[in-house]
């Protein structure tokens, strides 16, 4: 269920970055329930009118750095 809220904001992130460029949204239901400026507040919010485990919070911005992370290690494997 999670996964399909992430692929809906994939889907219209570019719609989205649009309007909300910078904010971050709560996703249910493939859409947008709530638009915040502040992740703690966003995740109070929703936590209190959806439940744990029924939304997603992301970062609206363009490309993939909302979403992504790189991790670099020193460790070599041989």
């Amino acid at each position: 269920m999670l996964k399909d809220q992430f692929i809906w904001y994939l889907e219209n992130q570019s719609e989205l970055v649009k309007k909300y460029n910078g904010k971050f949204l709560v996703i249910k239901d493939k859409s947008s329930a709530g638009v915040y400026d502040n992740q703690d507040i966003a995740l109070i919010e929703a936590e209190k009118n959806f439940g744990l485990g029924n939304f997603i919070i992301q970062k609206c911005s363009p490309g993939e750095s909302s979403y992504s992370q790189t991790f670099h290690s020193r460790v070599a494997f041989v």
